[in-house]
């Protein structure tokens, strides 16, 4: 277990150092498979018809913090028919919160309103939000009753959902975040593209590629 993290953890660093690169993207015609994006060896692609982008993510990493504009970005540019979707990853005890947080947050109907704030309250103000209770205060603050918030966190549908996350996390091979998933059959992350902006211009061509081949 304690490799494994480690492993992880050094993909985070690769993450940040690779996002710092300032360097012009790639020309559509200039990704590579195996380099710049990885086909995931056991796919899970969505209903028929459908082309999806998630994020991997934790509230706990710093990356996906600086990667959330890029991301916004990413979501108001895609075509109509693309649908966006986050998924929290566990990598470690200390992750399982936030994870929580996230599925409690959509389960609640405030996610749009405590995304980005969650985001900041831990990367901007480093507010000591490490367990479910102090995660209920800072709902609170957003309008929710942290009791409300707990059982939610805690709550059967919410574990549920945090297995199916761990499962996802496997098939997507997931070793650092933020990863970018699309359509459930292509991998790739900011080193990987080359930079944070590259990684979002990769996900817009593999979408592009993927509309395109459903046409056929």
């Amino acid at each position: 277990m304690l490799k494994r993290l480690m492993f992880l953890l050094a993909g985070l660093v690769a993450v940040s150092a690779c996002g710092a690169q300032d360097k012009a993207a790639p020309a559509k015609t200039d990704w590579k498979e195996g380099q710049n994006y990885f086909v995931l060896a056991k796919p899970q692609p969505p209903a028929p018809g459908k082309v999806d982008v998630t994020e991997v993510f934790s509230y706990a990493c710093p990356h996906c913090a600086h990667f959330q504009p890029f991301v916004d970005q990413l979501k108001a540019r895609l075509p109509k028919q693309v649908t966006f979707t986050y998924m929290p990853v566990v990598f470690n005890p200390s992750w399982e919160p936030y994870a929580r947080a996230f599925y409690a947050a959509q389960s609640l109907g405030v996610l749009d309103k405590s995304h980005q704030a969650l985001f900041d309250a831990l990367h901007r103000d480093h507010k000591p939000l490490r367990t479910i209770e102090e995660l209920g205060g800072f709902f609170g603050g957003l309008g929710v009753d942290p009791k409300n918030f707990v059982s939610t966190a805690q709550s059967f549908v919410v574990e549920g959902q945090l297995n199916k996350g761990r499962e996802l996390a496997l098939a997507y091979e997931i070793q650092s975040t933020p990863t970018l998933i699309v359509n459930g059959k292509y991998r790739l992350d900011a080193s990987s593209a080359g930079g944070q902006e590259q990684a979002i211009a990769l996900a817009e061509w593999l979408v592009d590629k993927e509309l395109k081949s459903a046409k056929k």
